[in-house]
């Protein structure tokens, strides 16, 4: 499609502005057939891949569980591979013809990443070449050249001396400039108005079409159904927010408006499950009573020591995530488990009587988290 709009459809350019400006009906049927063939062409493509790319979705499901309850052993390992998939500039995009392969798996932020990198590229070079071709210079007057035709040129003497005082001066009657006539300005304003409203049309319907937005936010919907972990939620948004920094550098606005709003929409989402990690593992500090007669669940070792495995892997996930310093959602959230992690290490060590070997278990629990902590670089 982009050979053919940069090798043969820019070389009219010229034709289609002569048809806007002597033929404005031609010009528009044009323009309808031209959206019109283009919403077909990259509608039908992009519905294609996205469902190849469902396909792989469904062939690994990862379903949320909380900090207390999970025994995956991803959850101990701190993927720097699964992580690169939060910027443009990393991995091959997955292709289409992949899913043909039963065996093949991706996950969910690789998958995101090449639909939303195909979505970029395609709406971007798009919306440019709508906004190149069919922004045609409008054919009326500007204030400037109305206020020059309004304005009689200077005269022309060999002699200004002598008819210096016959000539007006354009100034004199109205105190500077000539002024245009009030309606002749609101007719201009409204001229402009009107072609620029069109051509925000066009490329709106054009984008809307050919890229199919509406498959991009039932792909992203699903992505979310079940709720994936935390980490792989907040690597699709840091995926997102890289997203809009490339589509801005590429000055596409209707892109840039939409995928922030797809952004807005998992930040909730990514409380949620950040904050049911927290009661989990408040519940558990608590000792999961419900009752006055009912018996608090116990710690063992083995226990405490995994939820702090997976706490420090949580940790160092979301600093690998974080490039800014004040990253208010983030660091309160940690924060949060910090606390609630602190009081379940107490609550299990208090069980212990002899002083000594009480001692040796925190300082045991607390090395193992600064050490783990401290793989991140943060400390």
């Amino acid at each position: 499609m982009q050979v053919i709009q940069t090798s043969v459809l820019l070389k009219y350019s010229g034709l289609y502005a002569f048809l806007q400006r002597q033929a404005s009906n031609v010009a528009h049927e044009v323009q309808r057939q031209y959206v019109a063939a283009a919403r077909v062409y990259y509608e039908t493509g992009f519905r294609r891949y996205a469902r190849s790319l469902t396909w792989i979705k469904a062939r690994t499901v990862e379903k949320f569980e909380t900090i207390v309850t999970s025994e995956r052993e991803k959850d101990f390992d701190v993927d720097l591979e699964r992580l690169a998939f939060s910027q443009i500039a990393g991995p091959g995009v997955t292709l289409a013809y992949m899913a043909d392969d039963k065996n093949h798996k991706e996950p969910i932020e690789a998958l995101l990443r090449s639909l939303l990198l195909v979505f970029m590229d395609n709406a971007t070079a798009e919306y440019t070449f709508v906004k190149t071709f069919f922004s045609v210079a409008a054919s009326i007057p500007t204030s400037e050249s109305a206020s020059a035709m309004l304005s009689p040129p200077s005269l022309q003497s060999p002699d200004r001396a002598t008819f210096a005082d016959r000539r007006s001066m354009s100034g004199s009657d109205y105190g500077g400039q000539r002024v245009v006539s009030a309606s002749i300005m609101s007719a201009l304003t409204a001229a402009e108005t009107t072609r620029k409203e069109e051509q925000a049309v066009t490329i709106l319907n054009s984008l809307n079409g050919c890229c199919s937005l509406g498959k991009l936010q039932s792909f992203l919907k699903s992505s979310l159904e079940p709720i994936p972990p935390a980490v792989p939620l907040l690597t699709m948004i840091r995926l997102m927010e890289d997203v809009v920094l490339e589509v801005q550098k590429r000055n596409c606005p209707p892109v840039e408006f939409y995928v922030f709003g797809l952004r807005l929409q998992m930040w909730p989402v990514f409380q949620k499950v950040m904050a049911e990690n927290t009661e989990a593992l408040k519940k558990l500090a608590e000792g999961g009573s419900s009752g006055y007669f009912s018996r608090a669940a116990a710690t063992t070792d083995s226990g405490v020591a995994s939820i702090c495995k997976r706490y420090t892997v949580l940790f160092n996930s979301f600093i690998q995530l974080t490039k800014q310093e004040e990253e208010t959602m983030i660091f309160s959230n940690l924060l949060r488990l910090r606390q609630e992690l602190s009081k379940l290490i107490l609550r299990h060590t208090n069980s212990i009587t002899d002083v000594v070997a009480k001692a040796t278990a925190l300082s045991s629990i607390y090395e193992s988290l600064l050490h783990g902590s401290s793989v991140s670089g943060y400390f």
